[in-house]
């Protein structure tokens, strides 16, 4: 019987002590401190938008050009300027390792053949984002933001003299992004999950008269979504 009891109220005391941890706020000086930094880590998946030029519709070289989804990955900082409770500015610079490929079929004389290519990109990305919060409940905030980047191709090719180039992109890209996000509070730091979409506004294409692809590309986009977890101090 004292067993019995012993058992009892160790059970209900476990019970009492889970209760009040998950009615503990965790780190609640965190939204009056004027800054903060954190690092960051992802995985993208990026494309190029096309726009065909006029000598893509009247030539017979190229079938079809088609951008594919590729995957990729990020790593990064982050700096985050409290502009009032529910307005912040960040700033993350990080690199960005993307691969970009595309499928292109060009007629022949007897038969078409299909190629995929593939661009790898190092981009130096450096974004300046508004995040627009919710209220605190609790250990949990919601957030909203948007922004615009500039990103510099450490990899790009559009002075490259090798012979086997097949595409040639410019290194420096303006570009537009937007994304939402969880804040999730812990006693020592903030665990964020956040995707965005960024796209890219400058045209990306060097245009070389001795590669034929470049005669059927008129404009080339970047386009990326990124899944990124960041933890915050």
């Amino acid at each position: 019987m004292r067993l019995r009891l012993l058992l009892l109220s160790i059970i209900l005391l476990l019970n009492i002590d889970g209760f009040a941890q998950r009615r503990i706020l965790n780190m609640p000086e965190h939204d009056d401190k004027l800054y903060y930094f954190g690092i960051t880590f992802g995985v993208n998946f990026s494309q190029y938008r096309i726009k065909y030029s006029p000598s893509f519709v009247e030539t017979d070289t190229f079938r079809r050009i088609q951008p594919l989804w590729s995957p990729g990955f990020n790593l990064g900082l982050m700096a985050n300027l409290r502009i009032n409770k529910f307005i912040d500015l960040r700033f993350i610079p990080s690199l960005s390792f993307a691969d970009k490929k595309v499928n292109f079929t060009m007629s022949g004389s007897r038969e078409d053949s299909t190629s995929e290519r593939s661009i790898e990109s190092i981009y130096m990305h450096l974004p300046l984002q508004i995040k627009f919060k919710s209220d605190r409940i609790r250990n949990f905030r919601f957030y909203g933001m948007l922004g615009g980047k500039f990103d510099y191709d450490l990899a790009a090719n559009a002075r490259s003299r090798r012979a086997d180039e097949w595409l040639k992109v410019k290194p420096v890209d303006l570009g537009a992004e937007i994304g939402v996000g969880f804040e999730f509070y812990y006693p020592n730091f903030i665990f964020s999950p956040e995707i965005k979409l960024s796209q890219g506004l400058s045209n990306q294409i060097y245009h070389d008269p001795a590669i034929p692809l470049t005669n059927a590309i008129d404009e080339l986009h970047t386009r990326m979504i990124v899944v990124s977890i960041h933890l915050e101090g």
